[in-house]
């Protein structure tokens, strides 16, 4: 009696493991294989998956999309679905969320929660053919990672061809993403979480992600509209023209009330000279944006930089007048400096100086734009206006506006001052801020920075400065004939003549048609009392066309 009780539990145990969930037949037609294509339409990889949303979200692993340009599934009915973008991906645990081009897609339902060790779970393989029959498993292990997801071990029959089918619990809610084994003689199958797969997304910063990177398949942008956002200014920086028009589109797309994308496409549209398409999608980012005075200022600025730098070309509704319009909606809609400024620089391009420098007064009264550049600006201002005076207070005061050990942010203020005494011949001053820019910047000064600081020292009488700019500048442009001859000629006034000798013979050498260098070779050679080849070289120097050469040789010549 007890032989026959144990051999009915167990005929009952082996019809409930042969027996098949009643929802198979509905969760195949969610399964696929996937096929992925090289640019030349080569096979690169294969690999099962499932929908997991009624938009054509679907799940698989990501090994198949590596070097990949192209890829398509095939559902259990056979029909071809393009992949039109990936949606996430992980390369450590090998899984991809992408998006397919469909109408509708029938999803698998997703378990809120992870499978517990010791539960039961079907394994679901793709098949082309009716009557698709699951593998019966159990978990064994369970592992977390990232903040929850799971990570089994299963005990169950999974074939290779298995890789990327899906994992279901007994009411046919998929659990997870089977794993490709990690060598072949695995006697456990491994599978990732489904939840954390559905979870994969792209970021505002998933444009430089390697990963995702390694597929030239399209990458989606995110869901989360400020995510997308920074994706977009991402992209203007690290992808190429064609591939950045591509995001922005996608970004209008996706989110059409957000004034971002049609800024960014109406910059390319200006770049290309279509004008008035930039304008139609200014005109709709100042009509869709929940922050007027941001796109009021993009408008204004694109259609300035438009009139200063393309000058030409032409579109009768983009004039100083409308930038300048544009930036005092903005400064209405939200009262911030940049505004004005912005304004500002639109009068100074109006060769509007009075008005330019109007506004910068009021900015720099105003205190919230009170600073160097501010000051540079209406110094600027002042300078077309040939008030000399105005221009140095001004850039004294741009200047103290910096302590003193100065800071490379106050260079590019302490060389326009140390121009701006050239101008009016205060040459010792102007020499000091030259030296303190090039403590500044030693590495970005350049040959022709020590020739004019060498004329500066010359005018101020500081001769062994202006001697030693001059060896630095011919150092960095040894060719240089001008630096050359201006050597020549200080050193002659120096009565440094032997050296006025070998820097004139520098000069002939480099520039043998060049008359200065015969003119300084011979009044030197005149002024050391060797006559004969002085005159010889102020002849040859009038000979090349020197008009200084004939009142040497008549003072020289007695």
């Amino acid at each position: 009696m007890i032989r026959i009780l144990y051999m009915m539990v167990a005929l009952l145990v082996l019809c409930k493991v042969q027996a098949q969930p009643k929802w198979v037949k509905k969760a195949a037609k969610s399964v696929f294989t996937l096929k992925t294509f090289a640019a030349d339409g080569t096979l690169v990889g294969s690999s099962n998956g499932f929908f997991v949303g009624t938009g054509g979200e679907a799940v698989s692993s990501f090994s198949p999309f590596k070097g990949a340009a192209s890829a398509v599934v095939i559902d259990a009915q056979g029909r071809e679905m393009p992949v039109v973008s990936v949606i996430g991906a992980n390369g450590t645990y090998d899984v991809a969320k992408f998006r397919v081009q469909a109408h509708s897609t029938a999803p698998l339902a997703v378990a809120a929660s992870p499978a517990a060790e010791g539960s039961v779970v079907w394994l679901l393989p793709y098949s082309a053919k009716k009557g698709s029959a699951c593998e019966h498993g159990s978990i064994s292990r369970v592992e977390t990672f990232d903040g929850g997801h799971a990570y089994y071990t299963v005990n169950v029959k999974a074939p290779e061809i298995s890789v990327s089918s899906p994992l279901l619990n007994d009411d046919g809610e998929v659990v997870g993403l089977m794993q490709r084994p990690f060598n072949a003689s695995d006697t456990v199958a491994y599978a990732v979480g489904a939840a954390y797969a559905n979870s994969l997304k792209t970021n505002g910063l998933s444009i430089n992600d390697a990963t995702l990177n390694s597929t030239s398949i399209k990458k989606e942008l995110p869901d989360e509209r400020e995510q997308a956002i920074l994706a977009l200014y991402v992209a203007a920086s690290v992808l190429d023209s064609a591939q950045y028009a591509a995001t922005v589109e996608d970004f209008i797309a996706k989110f059409p009330d957000a004034y971002d994308g049609y800024v960014s496409r109406a910059q390319l549209l200006c770049a290309a000279g279509r004008l008035a398409d930039a304008d139609r999608d200014m005109r709709q980012a100042v009509k869709v944006a929940d922050k007027k005075d941001d796109a009021h200022y993009n408008y204004a600025k694109l259609i300035y930089q438009a009139l200063v730098y393309q000058d030409s070309l032409h579109y009768a509704e983009w004039t100083f007048d409308k930038a300048a319009q544009e930036a005092q909606a903005a400064y209405e809609a939200n009262p911030i400096g940049i505004y004005r400024q912005l304004e500002a620089q639109v009068r100074f391009a109006q060769n509007k100086y009075d008005e330019a420098f109007g506004i910068y007064t009021q900015l720099l009264n105003s205190g919230d734009m009170r600073n160097a550049e501010t000051y540079f600006a209406a110094a600027r201002c002042k300078e077309m206006m040939r008030d000399t005076a105005a221009v140095l207070a001004l850039l004294d005061s741009a200047v103290c506006t910096f302590d003193k050990p100065y800071l490379k942010a106050a260079a590019p203020y302490l060389l326009a001052r140390a121009q701006a005494l050239l101008g009016m011949r205060q040459y010792r001053r102007a020499v000091l801020d030259f030296n303190e820019y090039e403590k500044l910047m030693p590495t970005e000064v350049n040959a022709n920075f020590y020739y004019i600081r060498a004329r500066a020292e010359t005018e101020g009488r500081i001769f062994q400065a202006a001697l030693d700019d001059y060896r630095r500048a011919l150092q960095k442009d040894p060719a240089n004939t001008l630096y050359l001859c201006e050597k020549a000629s200080l050193e002659i006034r120096v009565n440094l003549l032997d050296d006025a000798v070998a820097t004139s013979q520098q000069c002939i050498s480099v520039d043998p048609n060049l008359g200065e260098g015969y003119l300084f070779l011979g009044l030197a050679q005149c002024l050391k009392g060797d006559k004969p080849a002085g005159l010889q070289n102020l002849q040859k120097a009038k000979d090349l066309g020197d008009t200084q050469a004939q009142g040497l040789i008549d003072k020289y010549g007695k």
